[in-house]
């Protein structure tokens, strides 16, 4: 069982050690990346492990499970650009990893692995909803948006995640208070996982959550006036 933790915000890139770049079109590297990053070294479990890392964007995480040992890192992503862009993000930082395109479908062909990491898009989204206009360079809405409920790619890695992980192995996911949580929890341990939060940590809305504040105080889900959000990291254990 792994204690939950919580700390203030970190500036860096734990197991990193030069800076990434994320291509035009791809998710660059943010604070839910930072945090899964700490807890993944914090725990310990990529070390001397094969990880999967699912949603995989500049690659940031991948690089990270290198850098804190890995025996094997396999990067996974649906969109091209990230792809190419974790491929040159591994060559310039020395870092062995295996870059694939597609979602956990094709990670299943490679499994099962000892630890898979995951940071998905998230976001509620409504597309009839008057959001706030983003700049282009934040990156491509396909990063976060994830449904009215932000569930979209969650609810099907909570189906799905067991059968990519090893007799032993562990999921790590990142997401925010707006994806609610507590049905991650519900999800993982109805695929038989043993699953519970081991991190927490608030942060100040970035430009995505600031142009659909509004929405989301319209929708009561968030308190008015409040622009900070809450982050966890979700653990799940397959006996």
């Amino acid at each position: 069982m792994t204690t939950a933790y919580s700390e203030a915000r970190h500036s860096g890139y734990a197991g990193t050690r030069e800076p990434l770049t994320a291509s035009r079109g791809v998710y660059a590297p943010q604070e839910d990346s930072r945090f899964l990053i700490e807890v993944m070294d914090k725990t310990g479990l990529a070390a001397g492990r094969r990880v999967a890392d699912l949603c995989t964007g500049s690659g940031v995480v991948a690089i990270a499970a290198y850098r804190q040992g890995a025996c094997e890192v396999n990067a996974f992503d649906i969109c091209p650009a990230a792809v190419h862009c974790v491929r040159k993000n591994a060559a310039a930082t020395g870092a062995e990893v295996a870059v694939h395109l597609g979602s956990w479908a094709r990670a299943a062909e490679f499994g099962g692995y000892d630890l898979v990491v995951c940071n998905p898009p998230y976001v509620p989204h409504d597309p009839d909803a008057d959001f706030d206009p983003l700049p282009p360079e934040v990156g491509p809405a396909r990063a976060w948006d994830a449904g009215y409920d932000g569930r979209q790619v969650l609810d099907p890695l909570c189906e799905q995640v067991s059968d990519l992980l090893a007799p032993g192995g562990t999921l790590l996911v990142v997401q925010s208070e707006f994806a609610v949580p507590r049905q991650t929890l519900a999800g993982l341990a109805a695929a038989g996982l043993d699953a519970q939060i081991v991190g927490y940590r608030w942060i100040p809305f970035g430009p995505v959550l600031t142009s659909r504040a509004r929405w989301l105080e319209d929708t009561g889900r968030l308190e008015p006036g409040r622009r900070e959000e809450e982050l966890v990291v979700i653990r799940a254990d397959k006996a």
